[in-house]
């Protein structure tokens, strides 16, 4: 009998979910959503999930539940990654969230998210392109996972496309002085990758997640609506990476929003994120970053129908 199951990741920026069901290659996706919730609004500064986004995550997870009730499902894995990490009041979040989805969230280590993603993100490519370096740019956190079918090194850094806004960059459009800010801690932040995964600027190929990487593919490209068939394993060059990065780094947020593929609520934190994606590029001397769409969520599925 083919498993049907359900994937939802409550990160720093967004909360997304993924359903899916069993086949005899792996799986299909019956669902795959996503809405930017900003958990981690605030976090740095008081060290508490704040009540407004507490709200926007609860109204976000119940809406979620009604698409999983459509869908005859057999297991739920829901996880927490870098607000929650760095949270005070996480359990009660946590208790919020069982009593809507019907399961806990799992407080992942950046490690455990690192390998769930490199899972994620490897299962579709060809070996032949390995080794593999994948960087998950989230929120709070960024991911390093490196290896060829199994993921054999990882190290996760708190850097992350709402964390740099919030710390270092005050002013919109921002600063020089504000982005050489966000470079300089980048590139520390990478030198403690280099030390963990020493592999890491020799692999064969970078592979790009989340938002911000999605971002970039959407606009080189001129997407006025997201196209996942052609973000995913669209192959985005450290030339195109470069002008992207110029091109928001000097607008305004409304200018920003005037970019086809530029999300309303991914305009005031994507500038924070460029920087770790052009920095990445730069320091380890990648030429291309083959975007991914597969990611944490399908580590989360396969994890359950293995």
């Amino acid at each position: 009998m083919r498993r049907t199951v359900a994937a939802i990741d409550c990160g720093t920026n967004s909360t997304r979910l993924l359903v899916a069901r069993e086949t005899d290659s792996g799986y299909e996706t019956l669902e795959r959503l996503m809405t930017i919730t900003r958990l981690g609004e605030g976090v740095d500064a008081t060290g508490r999930l704040a009540d407004n986004a507490l709200g926007r995550v609860v109204e976000c997870l119940q809406r979620y539940r009604e698409v999983i009730d459509n869908y005859d499902v057999d297991s739920i894995r829901m996880t927490a990654t870098s607000a929650a990490r760095d949270a005070s009041n996480s359990d009660h979040f946590f208790d919020l969230a069982e009593v809507i989805v019907g399961a806990r969230p799992e407080l992942l280590s950046g490690i455990e998210e690192a390998e769930l993603s490199f899972q994620g993100a490897t299962a579709d490519l060809d070996p032949l392109d390995g080794p593999f370096l994948v960087v998950d740019i989230g929120g709070g956190s960024t991911e390093f996972a490196y290896g060829l079918d199994t993921c054999t090194a990882a190290i996760s850094t708190d850097m992350g496309c709402v964390r740099l806004t919030d710390q270092y960059i005050e002013h919109d459009p921002a600063r020089p002085e504000e982005l050489v800010s966000c470079l300089s801690i980048v590139e520390l932040n990478l030198d403690d990758v280099t030390l963990e995964i020493p592999e890491a600027s020799s692999a064969k190929t970078f592979v790009g997640l989340a938002g911000t990487v999605s971002a970039a593919a959407a606009i080189e490209q001129g997407l006025t609506t997201y196209d996942r068939d052609r973000i995913h394993h669209f192959d985005l060059t450290k030339e195109a990476v470069e002008d992207v990065f110029r091109t928001l780094a000097t607008e305004d947020r409304a200018e920003r929003l005037e970019n086809p593929g530029m999300e309303e609520g991914r305009a005031d934190v994507i500038v924070g994120g460029m920087c770790v994606l052009v920095r990445v590029m730069r320091q380890f001397g990648f030429e291309h970053c083959l975007v991914s769409e597969a990611d944490i969520l399908d580590g989360l599925v396969m994890s359950q129908l293995r």
